[in-house]
């Protein structure tokens, strides 16, 4: 014991004590209730049993039963248009206005910082703010589109099942895309200028600038900004219960939400550790494509 003390004083052994102790709270806080939530996946799990580990074990059979479920296909399609639209609509938007802050204009940082406004705000606040702007009778969505002409009635975005979804992914790329343009605008930033310089002087013009030189050294900042928009849309929760509440009929529902209505509304907690470990394979699957793809940003 006595050595082990004066391995840590005397600095020996001291980077491992720093590595260990974030590791143990990690295995703690994020490994265990992981393992827990898959070994219950796999067990029969009610009201009378969540309070003990020692559960019936039926194997893949709430697995098999999730899918025999009818609404699970269209609620699978829907969290894969939710996420889609989503990050698409974030990096495009973001992207735009990280380019178009990147001109350093006057007032462009001042700018540029009422943009993050939106992303320090709780999701069950935009959630309450896009409740009233999508309101069918007097939403500022609505009344902004028939002064435009482009629709003659109000559309009732969160009750109308085909539009429903399209709420909530508007509200989910108002809420992402400053968080897309800051770290682009960090990116961006870090392309040397001397490189548009000697492109331009060789005649190229500013689309071919933009393909041949931007995109390319923005490789792995856009393969992050993916990931972790896959990630962070994935666990986009608050939206879903501040405007449609996964309705009407299931239109607007994403697994992420249905695994929370099946633990804590209907008590189905095996199914909904089941959702959530389906969840946790496709976030694996993305994380290591994305790993795979900035490899070579690593060692260069």
């Amino acid at each position: 014991m006595k050595r082990i003390l004066a391995s840590v004083t005397d600095g020996k052994g001291f980077d491992i004590g720093l590595v260990l102790l974030p590791l143990a709270f990690l295995f703690v806080m994020s490994g265990l209730p992981l393992v827990y939530n898959v070994v219950m996946s796999f067990q029969e799990v009610d009201m009378f049993s969540l309070g003990t580990f020692a559960r019936p074990f039926v194997g893949f059979k709430n697995y098999v039963d999730l899918f025999a479920q009818p609404e699970t296909r269209p609620i699978l399609v829907n969290t894969a248009l939710f996420v889609s639209a989503s990050i698409a609509g974030q990096f495009l938007i973001g992207f735009g206005l990280a380019l178009f802050f990147w001109m350093n204009f006057p007032g462009a940082s001042w700018m540029r910082g009422l943009f993050l406004v939106s992303w320090v705000m709780p999701g069950l606040v935009v959630g309450a703010v896009w409740n009233w702007i999508l309101s069918g009778d007097f939403g500022v969505l609505n009344f902004f589109l028939r002064e435009i002409g482009v629709i003659e009635g109000n559309i009732f975005w969160r009750s109308d099942p085909h539009y429903s979804l399209w709420a909530v992914i508007i509200a989910n790329i108002w809420l992402g895309t400053s968080f897309n343009m800051i770290l682009l605008s960090v990116g961006l930033s870090g392309i040397p200028k001397d490189l548009f310089e000697a492109a331009e002087l060789d005649g190229a013009n500013a689309l071919q600038r933009f393909f041949t030189i931007t995109l390319p050294m923005m490789r792995s900042t856009i393969g992050a900004i993916i990931a972790l928009g896959l990630i962070f849309t994935l666990q986009q929760f608050d939206l879903f219960a501040g405007i449609t509440s996964g309705g009407p009929n299931n239109s607007s529902n994403v697994t992420q939400y249905w695994a929370w209505d099946l633990s804590f509304r209907q008590y189905d907690f095996a199914k909904g550790a089941t959702i959530s470990v389906i969840m946790i394979v496709f976030v694996m699957l993305a994380s290591i494509v994305y790993v795979r793809s900035t490899r070579h940003e690593v060692r260069g």
